[in-house]
Formats: C-alpha cells, sequence, structure tokens
C-alpha cells in the first residue's frame, strides 16, 4: 500500500495529465465523473494531510477569495507589438527587407495562427508557475497570477524545461463555445451580452476574483520563450515548449520560403471558423534564432516577425425585410432582417444599415440578394446588392414618416442624416435611455441590461429614471421573468431571486457615482463620455450645469456651441429639472470629485491632441482618457487637422478614414501602450 505522500502524487501527476489530454489537445481519455472522483480523492486526501499540500497541486487553482488589487511587475523583455502585412505583395516585402538585412538568399519562417485575446507573460521559476502578468504598456504589466492560475490549460508546474527562471509568452482566450454559453445565461438572466470573446477574455483576466474567473472557462496558448532559451530555432521551442505541458496551438508550420508562409495564410483563411477560438490572421516569425538577433527590432515592432491579417469572410444571404429601430436619443435607423447565414465563427439574421441616405445610396431593397461580411470579424455589414439577383417589381425603400413606437412624426436637420422621433415620452426611448443610463461608462448597474429593463417597463415599474432607485429589494427579487421567447409555449417565468439582489445592489451603489457620470447618463444629446468628464471638472456640480447659459458654457474647453444649445435646451426643459431632482431627493450624487483644472500640471504629452475610436482590449476609454489628460494631453471628439494622433481600437469607424484623408499619425493598441510608456518614464 503507498503512502500518503506517494498517492498524492500519483493524484496530482494523473490530473495533471488528463487536464493536459482535455484542455490542451481535446483528447479526454477518462469521463467527466472519473476525473471528479480523481479530485475529490485528492482534496479529501489533502485535507487530511494539509502538511503536504503543494503549491501546484491542481486543488491550489482557485483561492478563493477576491485581491485587492492589481500590482504592476516589470517584464523580463519588453512585449512588443507586430507590424501588420495584408496582402501577398506586404508579405513579400517583408521577406525581403529580412533577407536583405540578414544578408542571406533564403529564410525559413515558422507560420502560427494569431490568437485573438489578452497578451500574457508567464513566469516560472525552476518548474513552477511563479507569476502571470499581462502585456500592460509592453515593459510593465499588472500581476495577475491568481487569475492565471484559474486557467487549466496553463501547467502550475512543467515537465523539465530550463533551470532557473524562464519567462513564457501567450495569450489566453475565451473558446467561441464558453463564450456562447456564458451569453445563454446572460440573456436568460436578463443581462446584457458581451460583445465578443476577446473583449470578455481581458475583462475576465482583470476581474479581481478568481472564483468568478475560474467559472468563465478560459483558456490559453503560447508561443513565445524569452531568458534561459535552450535551442537553435523557433520550431524547437515551440516543439520544447508543448513537450513540457504548455499548452501550444497544434496548427503551426514551418514554412521554406515566403511562398509556403502565403500558402498557410490562403489555407487558414478560408478554415479559420473551424476552429474554436477567434483568429484574425497568421503570425510569421524568422525560425533560426541567431538570424533574429542579427535582426534586431525597431522602437516598435521586431524585424524578425510580422502579422497578417485576413480579408474579411463574405458570404451572400437574402434581405427578408429592412425595419427601422428607435435609439435613445430618438434616432431612427434602418436594419436588415436577413435569412439566416453563418459567416467568422457566428450565425447573423441582422445587420445595421445605418441610416436612409446609405440605404438609398447602395439602393439595397427587401428581397435583394447581397454580400454581407464582418466588418472586423464582429460587426455584420451589408457590402452591396447582388442586381442580377434582384427580382423584377421591387421597391425602392422608403424611409417611414412616423414613428413605429409611438406614431410620431418623424423629423430631420437639415444639417444631418439621422431621422429622429422627438417624443421624449416614446416607450423606444425610454427602454434605451434606461439601458444607457446602466450601461458601464453611464452609472455602470450591472445585470441591467435590455431584457430585465422591458421587464420593468412591462410591468410598468419605471417611468424614468429616478424610478430605478424607489425599486425595492422584494419587489425585484419576485420580479417574474421568463428566459426564452414569451410567445413560445416552453416559456416558464420564474422569479429574479438573486439576480434581483444584485441588481438592488448595484443601483444602491450608482448613487455615489461621480457627477460626470450621471452628466453622461442622463443622455444630452451631443454630450459624449468625454464632454461630460470636462463639464464636471469645470462646473463641479449639477446645480451649475443646469444653471450655465450658452455663453459660458463656451468657456469651458472642447465645448462648442452645439454642445453648448443641447445642454442649455436640456436645462430648459422644465420636466428634465424635475428628472434631475428626484434624482437628487434619491440619494444621487451631484457633485465631482475629479481634481480641479487649475490643479493639472503639464506633462510629457502637453500640447498634443487625441482621438479615440474602436474598442480597446486592454482599458475602457475613460481609462485611456484619463491616462492621456494625467500626462498633459488633449482628448477631442472629432478629428482635425489639429490631431496630433489618432488611437484605433476594434470596430474604429469614420473617424479612423478620416484621419487616414487627413494624413494624422495611427496609433493601434499596442503602439498606444507603448507611445504611454515612454512618456510615463
Amino acid at each position: 500500500m503507498s503512502s500518503p505522500e506517494q498517492r498524492l502524487k500519483e493524484l496530482r501527476d494523473a490530473i495533471r495529465h488528463h487536464e493536459e489530454r482535455y484542455y490542451i489537445h481535446n483528447a479526454p481519455e477518462i469521463s467527466d465523473a472519473e476525473f471528479d472522483n480523481l479530485l475529490h480523492e485528492l482534496e479529501r486526501l489533502e485535507a487530511e494531510y494539509p502538511d503536504l499540500v503543494t503549491a501546484d497541486s491542481p486543488t491550489q487553482r482557485v483561492a478563493g477569495r477576491s485581491v485587492e488589487g492589481f500590482e504592476t511587475v516589470e517584464h523580463l523583455v519588453p512585449m512588443r507589438s507586430l507590424d501588420n502585412a495584408y496582402s501577398d505583395d506586404e508579405l513579400r516585402a517583408f521577406d525581403e527587407r529580412v533577407r536583405k538585412a540578414a544578408g542571406v538568399p533564403a529564410i525559413a519562417y515558422v507560420a502560427e495562427m494569431k490568437i485573438d485575446g489578452l497578451s500574457i507573460a508567464l513566469t516560472y521559476e525552476h518548474g513552477r508557475l511563479v507569476r502571470g502578468a499581462t502585456r500592460g504598456d509592453g515593459t510593465r504589466g499588472e500581476d495577475v497570477t491568481a487569475n492565471v492560475r484559474t486557467v487549466r490549460a496553463i501547467p502550475l508546474s512543467l515537465r523539465g524545461g530550463p533551470a532557473g527562471r524562464i519567462e513564457v509568452r501567450g495569450e489566453v482566450y475565451l473558446p467561441r463555445e464558453a463564450f456562447e454559453r456564458m451569453n445563454r445565461n446572460r440573456e436568460n438572466t436578463g443581462e446584457q451580452l458581451y460583445a465578443n470573446p476577446r473583449n470578455t477574455a481581458a475583462g475576465t483576466m482583470r476581474n479581481l476574483d478568481p472564483s468568478l474567473v475560474a467559472r468563465r472557462g478560459l483558456s490559453a496558448f503560447v508561443y513565445q520563450l524569452v531568458g534561459n532559451v535552450p535551442g537553435a530555432t523557433h520550431s524547437e521551442l515551440l516543439a520544447g515548449m508543448a513537450g513540457w505541458g504548455l499548452p501550444v496551438e497544434p496548427h503551426w508550420r514551418t514554412c521554406r520560403g515566403i511562398d509556403e508562409v502565403i500558402e498557410f495564410c490562403r489555407e487558414w483563411a478560408d478554415k479559420r471558423s473551424s476552429l474554436d477560438f477567434d483568429t484574425d490572421g497568421v503570425v510569421i516569425k524568422v525560425d533560426d534564432l541567431a538570424v533574429r538577433d542579427r535582426l534586431g527590432a525597431t522602437a516598435k515592432f521586431p524585424r524578425w516577425a510580422t502579422a497578417f491579417k485576413f480579408p474579411a469572410q463574405q458570404v451572400h444571404t437574402k434581405i427578408l425585410n429592412i425595419e427601422v429601430n428607435v435609439g435613445r436619443t430618438g434616432a431612427v435607423t434602418p436594419y436588415a432582417v436577413l435569412e439566416p447565414v453563418f459567416v467568422a465563427g457566428s450565425t447573423v439574421s441582422m445587420a445595421t444599415l445605418h441610416n436612409a441616405e446609405d440605404l438609398a445610396r447602395k439602393d439595397i431593397r427587401e428581397g435583394d440578394t447581397v454580400v454581407l461580411e464582418k466588418a472586423g470579424d464582429v460587426i455584420p455589414k451589408i457590402v452591396a446588392p447582388i442586381l442580377s439577383l434582384r427580382r423584377e417589381g421591387s421597391q425602392v425603400w422608403v424611409m417611414p414618416s412616423t414613428c413605429p413606437e409611438c406614431g410620431s412624426t418623424l423629423r430631420r436637420d437639415e444639417e444631418e442624416v439621422v431621422w429622429r422621433c422627438e417624443n421624449t415620452s416614446c416607450p423606444a426611448r425610454l427602454r434605451r435611455s434606461l439601458e444607457h443610463f446602466a450601461s458601464r461608462s453611464a452609472m455602470n448597474i450591472e445585470g441591467l441590461g435590455e431584457s430585465l429593463v422591458d421587464q420593468l417597463l412591462a410591468q410598468d415599474l419605471v417611468h424614468d429614471f429616478s424610478d430605478l432607485y424607489h425599486l425595492d429589494l422584494v419587489t425585484l427579487e419576485n420580479l417574474m421573468v421568463s428566459p426564452k421567447d414569451p410567445r413560445s409555449e416552453r416559456a416558464v417565468p420564474r422569479r429574479l431571486g438573486k439576480v434581483g439582489r444584485n441588481v438592488f445592489e448595484q443601483i444602491q451603489r450608482s448613487k455615489a457615482n461621480d457627477l460626470s457620470r450621471l452628466v453622461y447618463a442622463l443622455g444630452i444629446r451631443h454630450v459624449g463620455e468625454k464632454a461630460a468628464t470636462t463639464l464636471a471638472r469645470y462646473l463641479r456640480t449639477m446645480d451649475a450645469l443646469l444653471e450655465a447659459q450658452v455663453e459660458s458654457l463656451h468657456q469651458v474647453p472642447e465645448i462648442g456651441p452645439v454642445v453648448a444649445a443641447s445642454i442649455r435646451m436640456f436645462a430648459d426643459e422644465p420636466r428634465n429639472r424635475e428628472l434631475v431632482a428626484r434624482l437628487a431627493a434619491a440619494g444621487v450624487k451631484m457633485t465631482t470629485s475629479l481634481p480641479e483644472p487649475a490643479r493639472e500640471q503639464a506633462g510629457a504629452l502637453a500640447g498634443k491632441t487625441f482621438v479615440l475610436t474602436g474598442t480597446l482590449a486592454t482599458m475602457t476609454r475613460e481609462e485611456a482618457t484619463e491616462t492621456l489628460e494625467r500626462l498633459g494631453a488633449k482628448v477631442s471628439g472629432s478629428v482635425s487637422r489639429k490631431t496630433s494622433y489618432v488611437v484605433h481600437g476594434a470596430d474604429a469607424g469614420s473617424k479612423l478614414d478620416k484621419a487616414r484623408q487627413l494624413g494624422v499619425e495611427l496609433l493601434d493598441e499596442d503602439a498606444f501602450h507603448d507611445l504611454i510608456m515612454r512618456m510615463s518614464s
């Protein structure tokens, strides 16, 4: 009979083996029940012999308590971003530069799938995981070790590997299956759905509760080793890391020259949807490590690697109907109801048509067969109709003259392309306004999403924002919601229960939010996050904002005549003042804690103007704005010839196009982090 110490080692080795088979190779050798039995036996033995518990035991993946915050740590070697290539010609130009700089006639490359997740650096000492850190600014990142330990694809200890301290680079990602499961659960509980797996993975890794991170089902792949590097080639390193039990994405290939690289990129541009993770391209690296050392790096990118970005996937589908949606500001936007079609990893059944002018310019009609793609592999976009397949007698689509929700006449300003419903009591406006009021950048009431808002309105519990603060705990806990389509016979109403209690707590917590959040949450036309923050910092109180005249508003930086007039129009409406008074009576904070402008000091970016567009994976727009302003920069909402930089994330729109037209310098998220790091040092 084996000793407790020996049996514990056998159990830990067996569990790690089966974790690797399941989470890395997707080839389990035992059933879930058998795996659970092994884990339960380990837990029982460790409870009986607590002195024999080790830090790398599978039972120690989740610490069971939240951390207070993330410390900043320094990477062993800076984590640089990659330059991009978008065509075969650009790949050949990259190859020519590499061969010329290396002084050789031919180069062998390694082509790897580009994982769309959050970059991570894993530090192992003598084979044991001691730290996990985010990329951060490339030199310093956040210590997320407690969260990394919950990712079962990442081993807590290695089988062999170099002695001493090494740093392994990789990507934490959310598998598509896990992402879809999370969104189904959130839909059933009335919570706002997550936008895409990449942002969800990034947000999850920055959560302060490791037990929540463990439930999300994150996974990981590694692709680089720095520090004590054995071997002469990158392909040897990948094989070596896989042998140590690290999760290496298995579809990498050694390519003898750029032609084989291009073949690999074309192959996976077509096959990418077969993978269980999002990928937007292929990373190409020089295989010979000695050649890499000779090539070196620029201030931003290594010269020995590039990232080839896949073109957007396009499919054909049919427009069944063209309908309109009423937004929180009354903007009425047409959208297409489509025959469901699978593209870029998900099934699409709707696509925005932006505005009536854009729809007319493209001449898109009901019944048309159209070309559809996902912009950035995320947002469905109709490229054009296929005119040869247009049915006879099809009619040009005409914007309705009345609001589909309340019947009010739609109006359009001469200088705008957007039609609007001006009825502030329109049910659609209230619904969208409540969703905006509760959104993360506004009052940040987590759990108060579209489904729950619909239930509150349907049961006549909320008529404006202030009513949220008069909802009692019992009402929210006992609120009946349907997890499925209410038109379905299978819909079974149920109590909101714990979710209702969480929403109640979030509502109460939101009372203490800064004035800047409240100003943005009110949905004043033309007042975005940046303008709301500026107004709060300069005017300090809600009373001062409501009393400010157009002339004094003009004196506030970044507040122009259009925004000033819109604020005055809001303040002059008696019902809006009554709403603010009811919010104040409910205990909502009406002042700001932001530093006064006079106390600010000029920073390294003084005199520079930035514009932010798209979604950043590693920080919110608010956080990016605060960082830039702390360094003395101005953040504007529009692009002009005076703009110094445009920072663009996922789903960047017209601001990015205008910046290119004006020749404004562009910064992707990695380059933005590099700049912030340099300016902060």
